[in-house]
């Protein structure tokens, strides 16, 4: 066992089932169902958990009742029709000694569009509306309460049909059950309102129900928001009672505890938090209801390392870590942690862009570190070559080092060569963002797959034609990067204009009062209008775009711009600059095409992308060998698109 795990790596009993260790994958949308029904590369994403050693998946939010469908697929678990599905599914992750769980759910006011396009109705406990989908509910009758009771019994049949090993009942984020139990949002007055355990009837109705058709031997579970954490959203202390209530139901074996509501984007940003919270901040939540109940307490958000899982369960916070993120960026996470290879752990960096990203943008989802995930079937296995070349990786950012890696771990012949003094590219830049360091946790790793791999890494090293010609690889991979975009700006030479690049290295003087023309809508504008505000200036972002932060995952975008707006930076949407001169910025109004002039301005700072770096590429047009160009070098983008193409260019040659 390894040195200073022993907690996190025992084992589990629960009603007789045992957990091989405290390490779970909590409930998430995965966008990988077929007709709504378990597809092969679903299959292949959980198998990989389970082949790298977690205790425990749990397979994502599936619908008890037709009113509960919407646009957003789901498997139907009141249908028969998932039960092979599940049973494949489940067979091949108890294969590698993996338990899993169904998660049995209701959105309620939770409701955005049908399968159609057209807006469906929203059912829930009163007639309240929701703010952060602005949706009219319809308040659901006694009879039909007791038909999604109903529906909870039979997608618990369906499930043990199966072969599952538990359910899970989702109470949580702000979801029907969750619903229920908020006494802001239940204004009934009926035997389901009122009273906090009048409020609680259908929690007990739904165990009661999961049970009889689970049978004795169906590990149950009920998933909470220790707090809600949003406007009008169930507050800790409340939770706390209604846990203790909950806990005390025989039929019970379990409660996960985690944090947030769909219900308000405030509050929902806590569903998937982004690195801008702390890690392991849930398990407060946690600790106090594990300290009113004795059943085991499940714990999720933010625990993305073995160490923090392990502090977690040492101080009695909980009994299992649910390291969903984690396991994303590494599925062999918990087989690395029981043999001692912390260091080899490919720790996730809470981003949220190609993970929860790609869920609310409906693709599959995956990592930005690590795309093997969520493409299993396409790129799970490293096919090693029969004929080994020799490799020339130009760049050592992350397109270049997870092209080195693979192509390495394949077994050719790899250099990598990077013009800088260090390994990384631009995200060096983006970890100076504030609440941006973890970000840096993208170059060690991928620098530690390179060293893993056997790459010969040549720093201070730029690559001219005459070098490739010299070194005579077969192949080589160019992953030049690029540099800081300058357009013209009519009227710089008499303004003070200096460059996003410029100010987190700290080569610019900005003075008391800036404006910021972010023309991506991204990281870099948010983040330097809250360094600049941190430091005391006068900031005023300009974004040419709906809102500052348009192209960052939601969840990790709305936390932040609560932050700036805290520091009181000005948010200007719908600006395209013009120009500036001593005193002012120009900009022009990108819908109605009118002038906008910012005065008292002492500097203009520009994040205005980036340019592609090809000359290397230009210089090689006539070599013989075989170029492949990637990341920025081909086209300016993100980390996950590098990434990405270094692992499709290094799988293919």
């Amino acid at each position: 066992m390894a040195s200073g795990l022993t907690h996190l790596l025992s084992a589990l009993q629960i009603r007789g089932l045992t957990l091989r260790n405290r390490i779970f994958s909590t409930g998430h949308m995965a966008v990988m169902l077929e007709d709504g029904k378990v597809s092969d590369a679903m299959i292949a994403y959980h198998a990989a958990k389970a082949k790298g050693g977690a205790a425990l998946t749990i397979i994502e939010a599936a619908r008890v009742h037709p009113s509960g469908n919407s646009g957003r697929p789901a498997i139907r678990a009141y249908d028969p029709a998932c039960v092979p599905g599940y049973a494949r599914l489940t067979q091949t992750c108890h294969d590698e000694g993996c338990k899993v769980f169904a998660q049995l759910s209701h959105p309620g006011r939770e409701m955005t569009m049908a399968a159609d396009g057209s807006h469906a109705v929203a059912y829930a406990p009163s007639a309240v509306p929701n703010e952060r989908f602005h949706i009219m509910t319809r308040e659901m009758s006694v009879e039909m309460i007791a038909e999604v009771v109903k529906g909870f019994e039979t997608s618990a049949e369906n499930i043990r049909a199966a072969g599952l090993d538990g359910v899970e009942i989702v109470a949580s984020h702000g979801y029907l059950l969750g619903q229920f139990l908020n006494p802001r949002v239940n204004l009934r007055t009926d035997a389901y309102g009122g009273t906090y355990e009048n409020r609680m009837r259908i929690i007990h109705e739904v165990i009661a129900a999961i049970r009889r058709g689970g049978g004795a031997e169906m590990v149950v579970g009920i998933r909470l928001s220790g707090e809600e954490k949003d406007h009008d959203g169930v507050e800790a202390y409340e939770m706390l009672q209604i846990a203790q209530a909950i806990g005390a139901n025989a039929d019970l074996d379990y409660l996960n505890v985690t944090a947030g509501t769909s219900a308000g984007l405030a509050g929902s940003t806590h569903i998937v938090p982004s690195m801008r919270f702390d890690a392991g901040y849930t398990t407060p939540l946690s600790a106090a209801i594990r300290g009113v109940v004795s059943k085991p307490i499940f714990v999720a958000g933010r625990i993305n390392q073995p160490q923090i899982a392990e502090q977690t369960l040492a101080r009695g916070a909980a009994d299992m870590c649910g390291m969903t993120r984690a396991l994303i960026s590494d599925p062999k996470m918990p087989r690395k942690a029981q043999a001692g290879q912390l260091d080899d752990i490919r720790a996730c960096v809470a981003c949220n862009q190609a993970c929860i990203g790609h869920m609310l943008n409906a693709c599959s989802i995956s990592c930005i570190q690590h795309p093997e995930t969520g493409r299993e079937l396409t790129y799970g296995t490293r096919v090693r070559v029969k004929a080994p070349c020799k490799v020339m990786v130009v760049g050592g950012g992350p397109a270049g080092l997870k092209a080195a890696a693979v192509a390495a771990e394949r077994g050719h012949d790899v250099t990598l060569c990077e013009a800088g003094e260090q390994l990384g590219g631009q995200v060096n830049l983006a970890q100076l963002l504030p609440g941006r360091a973890e970000f840096g946790g993208v170059t060690t790793n991928l620098a530690r797959e390179v060293q893993r791999a056997g790459v010969k890494v040549h720093l201070n090293t730029p690559v001219t034609a005459q070098d490739v010609n010299k070194e005579t690889p077969d192949t080589v991979i160019l992953a030049t990067g690029g540099i800081n975009q300058t357009p013209e700006i009519e009227g710089a030479d008499e303004a003070h204009v200096v460059s996003a690049w410029q100010v987190l290295e700290d080569q610019a003087n900005v003075g008391a009062r800036a404006v910021i023309a972010n023309w991506r809508c991204d990281w870099v504008g948010m983040g330097l209008a809250e360094r600049l505000a941190r430091d005391g200036c006068h900031v005023r972002l300009a974004v040419n775009g709906m809102v500052a932060g348009q192209t960052i995952p939601q969840y990790a975008r709305d936390s932040w711009l609560g932050d700036v707006h805290k520091l009181g930076v000005e948010i200007i949407p719908h600006m395209r600059l013009y120009g500036a001169d001593a005193q002012d910025a120009y900009f022009q109004h990108t819908l109605s095409g009118e002038p906008v002039i910012l005065e008292e301005v002492d500097t203009l700072v520009t994040a205005l992308g980036t340019q592609s770096v090809t000359t290397l590429e230009a210089e090689l047009a006539d070599w013989s060998g075989e170029v492949h160009v990637i990341g920025d070098a081909l086209c300016p983008r993100t980390v996950e698109e590098a990434v990405l193409e270094g692992l499709k260019v290094a799988s293919e040659i």
